[in-house]
């Protein structure tokens, strides 16, 4: 899976190659190793080096963590929000707070919410499918359903309402 992290304005490439275990950077390739201990710390091993990760808290795209002992902030994007930034999209937390809009012209596949039910933020609520892909659509914001402007089989165009929920909490 390709992503794209933003340390302090220096944008980096990568890929990760699951199935060989490498992460590629440009045209160089590394084996990588990436645990989780019980205590939260996290370890990657890269090459023959090795990372302690620890206090990792996530906002967004946003992800802070320090490394050894020092502090970072990392914006990171993967294939989905590249592709969505690229066609001059914008994600349905960025486009309304308690509206879900589409991010694409496509079809509703599943709502995978009722009205009335409590959702918490980034919950998946419905699938839509777009460019031959199946995109599983987050809730923008914690709170309840309050309606629902879809059903299963609906066409949509970029920005249709899908749903709205109240903000809670």
């Amino acid at each position: 899976m390709k992503f794209e992290a933003n340390i302090n304005d220096n944008v980096t490439e990568l890929e990760l190659l699951e199935e060989s275990g490498e992460v590629q950077f440009g045209d160089e390739k590394q084996p990588y190793q990436f645990h989780r201990q019980p205590n939260g710390r996290y370890l990657l091993r890269m090459g023959t080096k090795l990372y302690k990760i620890d206090n990792v808290e996530y906002d967004k795209h946003t992800v802070t963590f320090t490394l050894d002992g020092h502090w970072y902030e990392v914006d990171v994007r993967n294939e989905q929000d590249l592709l969505l930034d690229r066609l001059g999209f914008k994600r349905a937390g960025e486009i309304a707070e308690g509206e879900l809009n589409a991010p694409m012209p496509g079809k509703i596949l599943e709502v995978l919410v009722s009205e009335g039910d409590d959702v918490e933020l980034g919950d998946p609520v419905a699938i839509l499918e777009a460019m031959k892909m199946e995109n599983e659509l987050k809730a923008p914001i914690k709170g309840t359903v309050t309606s629902i402007a879809v059903s299963k089989g609906d066409s949509l165009d970029k920005n249709a309402v899908i749903l709205e929920i109240e903000a809670s909490g």
